[in-house]
Parts: structure tokens; C-alpha cells; sequence
């Protein structure tokens, strides 16, 4: 075996490397001090145009709840999900701002992300909750409740020229 090891120096801690990541665990976070280039990075990584920082830092001290989600492996911690919500404080919340890492996705990690932001909302008695979803994700939002368009309410938009 330590043959093999020469020619190939590295695999066994490629290997080992594999073998942590397999037995990593998923914690959440509510926590606002969510490190704002790890969050553009994981955001470059689903495609997403970059954000002003300081706009990104800003949106999340003003949101009424902010999920981060992590993957823990070793003595290592890599954020691989956000979502944030702004809300009245009473009745409504709108849900921004959701995203996954690739390399994550597939795995049911959206759909406790999701839950979780939603059953922070609902704990804070906010029972109108919506969200904005790009077409090729729709289906995701229906799977968990979300309805387009309920009861016929139209989305109106105003942006600066």
C-alpha cells in the first residue's frame, strides 16, 4: 500500500478530506452577524450579480429575521444557505434573499431553510407571508404552500427610470 502512497501523495488526504465532509452536520442561525463576502461568494456561486456591500450589510441589520445556514465539518465552518425576511411586525413578511449553494442543493437543504424562516415568522405571530421567486423556481415555492397569485392579487413594481 505505501507504494501506491508515493506515486500518489495526496489521496489519502483527499480521502480523509471526503470522509469529513461526510460526516458534516447542518446548523442553523439567526444571528445578524453573517459575514457579508462569504455571503456574495455563495451568491457568485448561484449567479447572482454582485451587490454593494455596504447595501448587502445594510439590508440585513434592517430585515426583521435573518436564517443563515451552515455546513460544520471538522474544525470547519462553510455558510451554504440565507434567507432574510423584512416584515411590519404585525401581519406581513416578505421573504428575500433565498439561496443554497450548489453544491448543496438536491438535498432537501432549501426546503429547511424555508422551514425554518417561516417558522420563525410564525412564531413571531406574522401570518401574511410572501416572497418573489424567479420563474425556474416557482415549483420549489408550491411544493411548500406558496401559492401564485392567490385570490387573483396582482405583484405592482415601481423602479426609477
Amino acid at each position: 500500500m505505501s507504494f501506491w502512497k508515493r506515486l500518489f501523495p495526496g489521496t489519502e488526504a483527499a480521502q480523509d478530506a471526503s470522509r469529513e465532509k461526510l460526516n458534516s452536520r447542518i446548523v442553523f442561525s439567526t444571528d445578524r452577524n453573517v459575514d457579508v463576502y462569504e455571503l456574495e461568494e455563495l451568491c457568485d456561486a448561484v449567479g447572482w450579480s454582485r451587490r454593494p456591500l455596504r447595501k448587502v450589510r445594510k439590508a440585513i441589520e434592517c430585515s426583521f429575521c435573518v436564517v443563515s445556514m451552515y455546513e460544520e465539518y471538522a474544525e470547519q465552518r462553510r455558510l451554504v444557505g440565507f434567507a432574510r425576511a423584512t416584515s411590519d411586525h404585525a401581519f406581513n413578511a416578505t421573504i428575500w434573499d433565498v439561496v443554497v449553494h450548489p453544491d448543496c442543493q438536491g438535498r432537501g437543504l432549501g426546503k429547511a431553510l424555508m422551514e425554518k424562516i417561516v417558522s420563525e415568522l410564525r412564531q413571531a405571530d406574522i401570518s401574511n407571508i410572501t416572497l418573489f421567486a424567479d420563474p425556474h423556481v416557482v415549483d420549489f415555492y408550491h411544493r411548500l404552500g406558496f401559492m401564485s397569485d392567490p385570490e387573483g392579487i396582482k405583484g405592482m413594481f415601481w423602479y426609477p427610470d
